[in-house]
């Protein structure tokens, strides 16, 4: 069996814009239902949400026949949580909270196997195709696609040697955290907070680097697309979820 296609990392590589939706619900039933919705990629993300490694696996199987990439979150820089989001099949890895070029290195060893990295092998995984993928461990890194993510004031002050680091394949700036080390936690538009995100995209596009964000502001999203963005979470599942709620009940406001 061939080493599947990380088709994600492909459209980065491209420069093909792609755009995507947070995964935070821990139900496949959700997961399924939105992978038939268009998005480019979605966020499996166990870093705020109730599931781990054993739902992501589920999830990976869910979006498996949907035109969509998964790309999956930590909670950590962490190789051991990296390591079992690797070989449950995941090929898209965003890495939080990112501070440094050695933090950088760190994340890029966590997902390459010796003698460049720290990856512990095992042969007979979901990633392996329960060992039929014909020379996985010589070709796995080809595939896996290492997403970094800048979330501080610090970091940012470090981005070009944080984005300058082999094998990282992409920058994602997180914008609540940003915030709140800027002094203006629980406002991700503050303008401080969106002028250094959008500068932070600029620096990145002249380097060839592909930067990617999450927001809910819609009209920050498009000021993140005109500055380079190259992969972008446009909504959370559960925000849509309460906001189409909402919105239908207050339809029917008058009406008892």
């Amino acid at each position: 069996m061939d080493l599947p296609v990380n088709h994600f990392k492909a459209a980065l590589r491209d420069g093909q814009r792609q755009i995507g939706l947070w995964s935070s619900i821990a139900d496949s039933s959700v997961c399924e239902l939105l992978a038939g919705c268009g998005y480019d990629w979605m966020m499996l993300d166990t870093e705020h949400s109730t599931y781990g490694p054993a739902e992501v696996i589920e999830f990976l199987r869910t979006l498996a026949p949907y035109p969509v990439s998964p790309v999956d979150r930590p909670a950590w820089n962490d190789p051991v949580e990296i390591k079992k989001l690797l070989d449950a099949g995941a090929q898209t890895i965003l890495i939080p909270y990112v501070q440094s070029a050695e933090e950088a290195h760190a994340a890029a060893a966590a997902v390459t196997y010796p003698p460049e990295g720290i990856r512990g092998v095992s042969g007979i995984t979901r990633a392996t195709r329960y060992g039929t993928v014909s020379n996985y461990a010589r070709r796995a890194r080809e595939e896996i696609c290492l997403l970094v993510q800048v979330e501080t004031r610090e970091a940012l002050s470090r981005l070009d040697e944080i984005a300058s680091v082999p094998g990282v394949d992409g920058v994602f700036f997180g914008p609540a955290d940003i915030a709140a080390s800027f002094g203006h936690v629980g406002d991700p538009s503050h303008p401080e907070v969106c002028a250094a995100i959008l500068e932070g995209m600029a620096h990145l596009e002249k380097k060839g680097v592909p930067s990617g964000i999450l927001s809910l502001d819609q009209e920050f999203l498009g000021q993140a697309a005109n500055a380079g963005a190259s992969f972008i979470a446009v909504d959370v599942d559960s925000g849509l979820l309460r906001r189409a709620a909402v919105a239908r009940r207050s339809e029917w406001a008058d009406i008892r």
